[in-house]
This record gives C-alpha cells, structure tokens and sequence, in this order.
C-alpha cells in the first residue's frame, strides 16, 4: 500500500516518446502510453492468429498444438495462410509487441528519472528472439529456418538443430552461453541466500547490515562485491548469457555448416604440433 502514495508524486506528465499528452495515461496502477497501446494492439492480433492456426489443427492439447514455419521452397516470400503464413504473421505482431513493452518502459523510466537498464535488459531477451526467426533465417535464406510455436515442436526443433551439427555442445559460442547462465544461477542464488540470511537472523536476534554481508563473502572466498556491485555483476551474467546464445546460433549455419566437432580440428593442425 505504501507504493500508492509514491505514486502520487511520480504520476506526472512527460517522458513520453511518441504521441505526448494524448497517449500519456494510466489503467489503473498501469502506464499505458503509445507502446502499450501497440503492445495490446500485436498482442491481440497474434493471439488470435495462434488461436485460429491451431483451430486448423487435429487438437486442442496444449503440449500439441503446432504453428508450423514455412517450407523451405519459399525462401524469404511470403508463404499462404496455411502454409506457414500464420507463423510469419504472428513473428510480425510478436516482435511488434515484444519491442513495444520494451519502448514502454523507456518511457516508463524516463518519467521516474531512473536509467535505461530495464529496456535494454528486455531489449537482449528481443534480441535472442529476433535472431531466432528473423536475422538466422534471412542469412540462411529461408523463413523455414525458424522455430515452430509450439511447445513440442519446439522442443523438436532445438533437438534437430543440435544433431544437425553433430553435437551442438561442441560449438564454442555455446560453451561461454551455457557457462554464462550457470554462473548467474550461481551469483544470484549467493546473493538471494546471503539476504535472506541476513533479514532472518533467527527469533530475537537483530537483523543484520550489509557490513555483516560483505565480512561473509571477505571471509568466505576473500573478497565481497558489494551490494551494488551484485547487481551490476548479475546483470552482466544474465545479459552475457542471452549474448551469448544469440551468437552461438545465428553462427551455426549461417557461418558454420559442419559438424561443431569438427571445428576443433583446428587445434590439432597448429603448427605447434609440428
């Protein structure tokens, strides 16, 4: 409830990147803007459109229900409704309502004062989408070369791409990727358990300062952080992971078309050797 009063004196007018006053307005608790007109605008749209694909479909099972991307003959063309036309319609109206959220909340944090760090956060989770089914499939020449929408033949997909190229875990971009997400599990898991255990000292015991938390980690690897340096370090992490695995795809075709354990050969041919 406290939040409601600080509300009040951040609920002004301004910020706003297309349409000024006419589009600066809230529902409820809830900034809408320009972008988060158009964010409900595409949202709509490719619901319904994932709704009517699966209408055309032999089930309504969740786990099941396939948005299928274009065959492969049709290049970078459009491709007819049924034939892969839904799933270039609704990665249209998906990336225009994923890059929409993220413009809301420029917007959003323009009238706070704060920095841009939530955007551009949100922008490299946009990022690995749009590498996904737009920048791979344009270098590799084909909208085929995307991901269906659905949960098991997405699931599939991943499977075939991985044995496509041998063993994926060979490629090296996905190495640093995999390295990345389970360092931020590792930081952030150290930083969640080191606040908790530092606001839950036990019944009748004071709860502790930061002072306590950085003498825990000097003493226990032998260097802290700090309490802002965390978050700038898990935002590193997690920002590097999504990098990360949006490089390690878009270079599997596009740039590399062998198996990734053969690209290793490289080290065996060093002249070192000879």
């Amino acid at each position: 409830m406290s939040m409601l009063s600080f509300e009040r004196k951040y609920r002004v007018r301004g910020g706003t990147l297309i349409g000024g006053d006419l589009f600066d307005f809230w529902v409820g608790p809830f900034y809408v803007g320009f972008f988060g007109v158009t964010t409900v605008f595409f949202s709509l749209l490719g619901t319904a459109l994932i709704i009517y694909g699966a209408a055309q479909g032999p089930t309504w099972n969740l786990w099941q229900i396939d948005i299928p991307v274009p065959d492969l003959s049709y290049g970078l063309r459009l491709a007819p409704m049924l034939e892969g036309g839904i799933w270039q319609w609704v990665t249209i109206f998906a990336t225009g309502a994923f890059v929409s959220w993220m413009l809301r909340e420029v917007e959003i944090a323009r009238k706070l004062g704060m920095g841009l760090h939530v955007p551009f956060a949100f922008g490299i989770a946009v990022l690995a989408y749009v590498t996904l089914v737009i920048i791979r499939p344009v270098l590799m020449g084909a909208w085929g070369h995307g991901f269906p929408y659905g949960i098991i033949t997405h699931l599939q997909w991943v499977n075939n791409v991985g044995y496509a190229y041998i063993n994926f875990h060979y490629n090296p971009a996905h190495m640093v990727a995999i390295t990345f997400f389970f360092t931020t599990t590792l930081a952030l898991a150290l930083h969640g358990g080191l606040i908790l255990s530092a606001v839950n000292p036990g019944k009748g015991r004071p709860v502790k300062t930061p002072e306590h938390e950085d003498t825990f980690f000097r003493d226990a690897i032998g260097y802290s952080v700090g309490a802002l340096g965390i978050h700038r370090l898990g935002l590193f992490l997690a920002l590097s992971a999504g990098v990360w695995s949006a490089i390690c795809i878009v270079i599997a075709g596009p740039l590399w078309t062998e198996g990734w354990p053969e690209w290793w050969d490289y080290w065996r041919n060093l002249p070192i050797w000879s």
